[in-house]
């Protein structure tokens, strides 16, 4: 699957931690390991919205798609 999850830029760039973030957000540490890795094989919309309004970003920001990325 070609989708590159940018999570990681995202939080430096935003100075917060996976922690804080998965506590916002109300997911789990490990689920967010999960999504971080890209070894999630879906996000659902509501957690994607929370991520976005915690980071003040676009999905954009954190997914993007690369047709040459091996599955």
């Amino acid at each position: 699957m070609g989708i590159i999850i940018d999570l990681d830029v995202m939080l430096a760039k935003k100075k917060t931690s996976s922690k804080e973030l998965a506590a916002a957000v109300g997911i789990t540490p490990q689920n967010l390991s999960i999504l971080k890795t890209g070894k999630a094989k879906a996000i659902r919309f509501t957690t994607l919205d929370a991520i976005c309004r915690t980071l003040d970003c676009q999905p954009g920001d954190i997914l993007r798609y690369d047709p040459d990325e091996p599955e």
